[in-house]
């Protein structure tokens, strides 16, 4: 008997509206597969999000699926890293390469609606309110269950849920848990009101960073949003201690984190409001994820490979391997396909959360440590910060 395995597929089910699911979903389609997206958060009710950076190879992935020039309509142009020292001297500027796309700033939670309308013009569904809660390889197809009752089934699932993949759960249940990275993360979007100024000046494209004396702290502005995030080092994460504190709480803690900065981050927050704050969350990665497919059913993403956002590369990376994975199942059969898939992103993108890591914790350094840090970075800066030094990742493009 033929192993169902060995056939290609022509259907797929989705599980994810954020990044990665929409991008998979487009691509399936360019390659000739009907793809279904379901999302558990209804339109307005997920996560707004601070400012997350899309780089030159996470624009060249959407790109391919016909989704970059929404993304950029919407975003900041972001040129280059401008990073400070607490002090305020400059310890170095990191300039995008001209050649590649503009390296754009948009809100977490509006591409993920940016890039869920796109699917919706192009012919893919997208069901919300749908939270997978398990599913059913039968050898031949797979059937996914959601907590209304409901199921869908197709000849292969994608899970894009996310760092916390109920998916991955599903396919190893011993699969890592999250990392904690020792920091967590706050921040949002302060829209100027018609009657006062914005919270900064327009940055010229330049996305600023400060390594505070007792915390870290990121901002963009274009004269009509301002983007900001800050983290904090916390060394025991404390979840319920995360979501007692208010938001004045927050607000106070944060200006005493930079009381003795110098820099806008005082004046930023004077314009932060409730409704435009997202919470603390705990900044987490995933440093290596054993099982990325088992049967008919494979991991993109967060779910098999989440780099903490330090690396401004989460989104991009998703990106690419949504269009990766469906360029295999493209070309291969679905066994075939998966492991293609796996053998060509697991080296890059383990090696992109590694340095991640090293970033996040010269961000939680000790006052010795930061002192080593801001005297040696200048140098480093200079030598190893250019876009010849980063064209492994920001040049990278997919043969489709």
């Amino acid at each position: 008997m033929t192993n169902p395995l060995l056939s290609k597929a022509r259907t797929a089910l989705v599980i994810g509206g954020g990044v990665a699911g929409p991008v998979a979903a487009l691509a399936l389609r360019k390659a000739g597969i009907d793809a279904q997206v379901f999302e558990a958060y209804r339109p307005g009710t997920g996560s707004r999000g601070g400012p997350l950076t899309l780089a030159a190879n996470g624009l060249n992935a959407l790109r391919l699926v016909g989704a970059d020039v929404d993304v950029a309509a919407e975003g900041i142009p972001t040129p280059r890293m401008v990073i400070h020292s607490g002090s305020g001297k400059v310890l170095g500027t990191v300039e995008s390469d001209p050649a590649l796309p503009a390296v754009t700033t948009v809100s977490r939670g509006r591409i993920a609606e940016i890039l869920q309308a796109r699917a919706e013009a192009e012919g893919v569904p997208v069901v919300h309110g749908k939270r997978f809660e398990g599913a059913v390889d039968t050898g031949r197809s797979v059937i996914a269950q959601f907590d209304d009752h409901t199921t869908a089934e197709a000849d292969v699932l994608i899970g894009c849920d996310g760092i916390r993949s109920a998916v991955r759960r599903l396919i190893d249940p011993a699969a890592p848990e999250p990392r904690y990275t020792g920091l967590i993360g706050l921040g949002g979007f302060i829209e100027r009101r018609s009657t006062e100024g914005p919270a900064v000046p327009d940055t010229g494209g330049a996305f600023h960073m400060v390594f505070g004396r007792r915390a870290f702290f990121g901002h963009i502005g274009d004269g009509t949003r301002t983007g900001w995030f800050a983290n904090l080092p916390y060394k025991r994460l404390d979840r319920d201690d995360l979501r007692a504190t208010t938001y004045e709480q927050w607000i106070a803690r944060l200006r005493t984190a930079f009381a003795d900065d110098t820099g806008p981050m005082l004046r930023i927050l004077d314009h932060v409001t409730p409704e435009a704050f997202i919470p603390a969350l705990p900044l987490e990665d995933l440093p290596h994820v054993p099982v990325w497919s088992r049967g008919r059913i494979a991991l993109v993403g967060d779910a098999a490979h989440a780099t903490s956002p330090s690396s401004g590369q989460g989104a991009s990376l998703a990106a690419e391997s949504a269009v990766e994975l469906a360029r295999s199942l493209r070309d291969l059969p679905i066994a075939e396909a998966f492991t293609a898939y796996e053998r060509g992103r697991r080296a890059r993108v383990e090696r992109v959360i590694a340095e991640a890591a090293r970033t996040n914790q010269s961000k939680a350094a000790g006052p010795l440590a930061a002192r080593f840090r801001d005297a040696l970075m200048p140098f480093f800066m200079s030598r190893f910060a250019t876009p010849e030094r980063s064209a492994w990742q920001h040049g990278y493009t997919i043969d489709w």
